[in-house]
């Protein structure tokens, strides 16, 4: 009888590790950054854990870092900043969204460092896009090193379904783990 128990038990435990194998890996992806693109929020080399299922079920926000298919070959990771129908502007290193300032904080450490010239050249969306709002179906995303990021600013927009998802936590390096990454 304690044989078919021991059985039982290994073939419980079995399931339930391959349970949570296909659960993690059709839930959540890990990526390694590869470049300067992202920096400061992420450097080249750090380990983030990519959220495949959160626009299921919820909106895709302004500032959210996503991770998309850029091609066959290569998945970019880049910062949300035009959401469909948006109008989009910088002028003067500051973002115009429809028109109205929307605050950068999250390039506050970086953007400190170039004050002698502009963080982020002035454009328009149609400068750039060719297009006067970004549209439906597509985001306009950017780099946080936006003096050394290949954006939508050189690719044009990104389709919505060639997301992958929301990066949500950062995990590697320890010394820079963050779980709240892009808000």
């Amino acid at each position: 009888m304690k044989n078919t128990n021991y059985r039982r038990l290994i073939m419980v435990a079995v399931f339930a590790l391959g349970a949570v194998l296909v659960f993690r890996s059709s839930l959540f992806a890990s990526y390694v950054v590869d470049g300067e693109s992202m920096e400061p929020t992420l450097y080249d080399g750090n380990l983030m854990m990519v959220n495949k299922v959160i626009y299921d079920v919820t909106d895709i926000e302004r500032f959210d870092v996503i991770v998309f298919h850029a091609n066959p070959e290569e998945d970019y990771v880049k910062r949300v900043i035009g959401l469909p129908g948006d109008q989009i502007e910088y002028k003067d290193d500051k973002l115009y969204v429809n028109g109205n300032y929307i605050e950068e904080e999250f390039l506050e450490p970086y953007a400190k460092q170039s004050e002698a010239e502009p963080f982020t050249e002035d454009f328009t969306l149609e400068e750039v896009t060719g297009e006067n709002r970004v549209p439906e179906g597509k985001l306009f995303v950017l780099g946080d090193n936006r003096q050394d990021s290949l954006d939508s600013r050189s690719f044009g927009f990104v389709p919505q379904d060639a997301l992958v998802g929301k990066v949500g936590v950062k995990y590697w390096p320890l010394t820079q783990a963050d779980l709240t990454l892009g808000k």
